[in-house]
């Protein structure tokens, strides 16, 4: 049977609770896979396994179980080795790595933060910074709205000068945030987002990240602001030199 893992931790790391159930339905037993000075906490895979919430909550309860008595390297939902041998190759192939991760990420945590533009507050503030669209806008308007060609010029420049404003924007939010962070890591680019970086935050100095927020947050009221965390660090937990041996059976859903 395919051999499911929610993650790599130290050998030594506390014991999990007797009888604690993972994914699965009726829920797979968590075991503990020992190579060497690693472990590997993992369960039977079901057959079928699909990113469904309650998969994702059993998921992220044997990672938080977990991560409360020690550090341990977060692996992506659906994560599927083809059995336990397998499991134990990866860790004795990849010791050194995954032990230096451990140690870089021990007491850290993940703040992922998303932003977008609030559509009107946006608008305001690409007119308010652009005499040439404001004069243009004016012109139109006394000339009741411009022809086809002129109201068409305008919305050109209008998503020019918006799309500007991501660009800026994005910018600002990485450097504003990242001196309260000890790393960053940009996710992939998404619709709907102008936005999209991770940071590994001490776990004593998560406050002061939350208030680097709020200050964002307050200097920019024309973003609108998602931030998700604490998290296992997921963005920070790198495969290492090597292909992974595990498999994804689907692809880790936003939390």
């Amino acid at each position: 049977m395919s051999t499911y893992v929610y993650g790599i931790t130290a050998s030594s790391h506390p014991a999990l609770p007797k009888d604690m159930g993972g994914i699965g339905d009726p829920a797979r037993p968590v075991r503990v896979l020992k190579q060497g000075a690693l472990a590997a906490l993992v369960s039977d895979a079901p057959d079928g396994l699909r990113p469904k919430r309650r998969e994702l909550l059993a998921h992220s309860a044997v990672l938080a179980e977990a991560g409360a008595a020690g550090c341990v390297l977060p692996m992506r939902f659906g994560s599927v080795a083809p059995d336990d041998d397998t499991v134990s190759s990866v860790l004795a192939e990849r010791s050194e790595h995954y032990k230096e991760r451990l140690t870089a990420l021990d007491g850290k945590v993940e703040y992922n933060v998303k932003a977008s533009h609030a559509e009107e507050a946006v608008l305001h503030r690409v007119m308010a910074q652009n005499p040439e669209l404001r004069a243009m806008t004016e012109a139109n308007r006394q000339s009741g709205g411009g022809t086809y060609d002129q109201r068409l010029h305008l919305g050109e420049m209008v998503v020019a000068a918006v799309k500007a404003q991501e660009a800026e924007d994005a910018t600002d939010v990485q450097h504003t945030l990242e001196p309260a962070a000890d790393a960053v890591s940009v996710g992939p680019d998404s619709s709907g987002w102008l936005a999209n970086v991770s940071f590994l935050v001490d776990r004593d100095e998560a406050e002061n990240f939350i208030t680097a927020v709020e200050q964002l947050r307050s200097g920019h009221p024309h973003l609108e602001l998602r931030v998700n965390g604490p998290l296992p660090p997921y963005s920070f937990v790198d495969p290492g030199p090597a292909e992974p041996a595990t498999t994804s059976a689907a692809e880790h859903a936003e939390e």
